[in-house]
């Protein structure tokens, strides 16, 4: 993963590996061969790397990076739901597939950057868990994940293009926009389902 393909650039230039025709991946700032986990681990430490065709020279670094998440996932460390892995192949090919990229990159950073305040957090508490800092975060991201719904419907864009500050009549809201993607509608259903597991929690929290 190079810094300029990550998002992520950082002060050392990524370190080459090379893949040859026997699979092998050969790491050329340590002049040894390494495995897919040894990569993982590389990636978990905050170092960067690109894969590169030991004889063409071709930038391999998105498949070996994929081939990196199958195998994790193969050893039950899954992160990837199966709705969502069904709901990304459907993205394939389809008029919006260009959107999906930066809205899935955008999500990963902000997961990222509440995840490091998370841990903080758990830091300047000792170990105990900063439920409320948790939920207030927990709501953030639902937020992220509102607006980049919006900027993946053209409806959306039309619509802060208008800058309109007030609401649209009722008569207006109430009814679907005429040819809206069906698998938007079922993101902000599980969307809505999230926001209402929020609010159960909030409600449990001030009960207790």
């Amino acid at each position: 993963m190079s810094s300029s393909s990550s998002g992520q650039p950082g002060d050392k230039p990524p370190v080459i590996v090379k893949k040859y025709a026997n699979r092998r991946l050969y790491n050329t700032a340590t002049s040894s061969y390494v495995t897919l986990e040894d990569l993982a681990t590389m990636i978990k430490e905050g170092g960067d790397f690109v894969v590169q065709d030991a004889k063409t020279g071709e930038d391999l670094t998105r498949s070996v990076m994929t081939q990196i998440i199958v195998e994790q996932e193969q050893k039950g460390q899954n992160l990837l739901p199966i709705s969502f892995l069904r709901q990304l192949i459907s993205f394939y090919g389809d008029s919006m597939q260009f959107l999906v990229p930066g809205y899935l990159e955008q999500t990963m950073v902000a997961f990222a950057r509440n995840q490091e305040q998370m841990r903080k957090n758990l830091r300047a508490t000792f170990g105990m868990f900063p439920f409320g800092q948790f939920e207030e975060m927990s709501k953030q991201n639902m937020v992220l994940f509102e607006q980049a719904l919006k900027m993946l419907s053209p409806y959306g864009r039309d619509a802060r293009r208008a800058g309109a500050e007030t609401p649209p009549p009722a008569s207006e809201t109430r009814g679907e926009p005429e040819g809206e993607d069906p698998r938007l509608r079922r993101l902000e259903a599980q969307i809505e389902a999230l926001r209402e597991q929020l609010d159960s929690l909030g409600r449990v929290r001030k009960e207790g």
